[in-house]
């Protein structure tokens, strides 16, 4: 693991980071965006945008077409995977929307999103608005962020004390547990886009009801019609699984392991941002599986600046926190994964040392 001079090599303390001095913090982040404003990193990018819709479009299209053309054959696994990593994509291209990187207004930004979104994956927009729009803005916040409340999963020793039904099963061994649970992701997102249909912050409700109820019918019409019953239940199966792990493995090595805050403890916006946030090295090629999301620290920073804006802004992002004596953590992917474990391994010692007891 490499790091810019002055920046720490690993993740600090909750108490240490808590500790930072907030005198200028506003000032800190406002000169930062004036850099990167400076820099036109901010600027749309719809060239950029369109070759990526057309591309992803284009795949998602050519997908159900190799599924049409190849008929009732066991060769259809290799088109619920290669579907599966399309999904992701169309996912990924969800989240630039949702954050209005690729339109200005929301307006447009509603509506692809929620065809993408909805239509595309079986994912309900609104819903991923809300739980998205509240983990940004208090990242690793135990009583703040979605993404780190206890629910299968505990994140912190505290919640591991306090770990009951399924958590307090598998928490003892959640780091090894971790990537197989990944394989109900998919089905996940499904299960919890419907269920948030009730909920009363759901906007446009009939709406996201339709679009996600075609993608349902549409996509099991076209499995049961195609192929055998058991055929179509294994494309099902292998599809949704690889899905879902795609996407915890697009979104794991952001935040999982770094630091986390309870109660009052909430730094100024830049180091709220920095300090929670881990970035992951890598060329084009992890550009593109990760979705830009490897560049977590200036995605959270920015979180309209587009994708192809934030290998760019990292070198600014990376030296101004160094000058100001701000952790910035940056790893390769396989290391970031064994942080993410680790953290999983250490929280969950409570409840080993619980049942041991006894």
């Amino acid at each position: 693991m490499t790091t810019s001079p002055g920046v720490s090599a690993t993740p600090r303390s909750t108490a240490a980071l808590a500790e930072k001095p907030r005198a200028d913090a506003g000032s800190d982040f406002a000169r930062l965006s004036q850099r990167i404003a400076a820099a036109g990193l901010l600027r749309r990018r719809p060239g950029y945008y369109t070759a990526r819709v057309g591309l992803v479009a284009g795949l998602y299209a050519a997908g159900w077409g190799a599924f049409f053309v190849l008929g009732d054959s066991w060769g259809q696994l290799a088109v619920a995977a290669f579907l599966a990593l399309v999904f992701g994509q169309v996912a990924l291209l969800a989240h630039d929307l949702a954050h209005r990187q690729v339109f200005r207004r929301r307006g447009p930004s509603e509506s692809m999103g929620r065809l993408f979104g909805n239509l595309g994956v079986g994912m309900s927009y609104g819903w991923w608005m809300n739980k998205h729009t509240r983990h940004h803005a208090n990242p690793n916040h135990e009583d703040l962020d979605p993404d780190v409340a206890p629910d299968i999963l505990v994140w912190s020793t505290d919640q591991a004390r306090a770990s009951r039904g399924v958590a307090r099963l598998i928490g003892g061994h959640q780091a090894l547990l971790f990537f197989p649970l990944l394989t109900l992701e998919g089905f996940n997102l499904h299960v919890s886009s419907l269920r948030a249909l009730r909920s009363p912050y759901m906007k446009k409700r009939t709406l996201e009801a339709t679009l996600l109820l075609l993608h349902i019918a549409g996509l099991l019409s076209a499995l049961f019609l195609v192929l055998s019953p058991g055929r179509a239940l294994a494309f099902l199966a292998l599809n949704q699984c690889l899905f879902g792990v795609y996407l915890g493995c697009t979104f794991a090595p952001n935040h999982k392991g770094m630091p986390t805050f309870t109660g009052d403890e909430r730094p100024d916006f830049l180091r709220r941002q920095v300090l929670t946030s881990r970035n992951v090295r890598g060329g084009p090629l992890t550009d593109v599986m990760l979705g830009g999301l490897n560049y977590q620290i200036e995605h959270h920073l920015f979180p309209s600046m587009p994708t192809p804006h934030l290998r760019r802004a990292q070198t600014i992002v990376r030296q101004y926190c160094a000058d100001l004596g701000v952790p910035y953590h940056e790893t390769g992917l396989i290391r970031s994964y064994r942080e993410a474990l680790t953290h999983l391994h250490r929280v969950g010692e409570p409840i080993r040392r619980q049942r041991g007891a006894r």
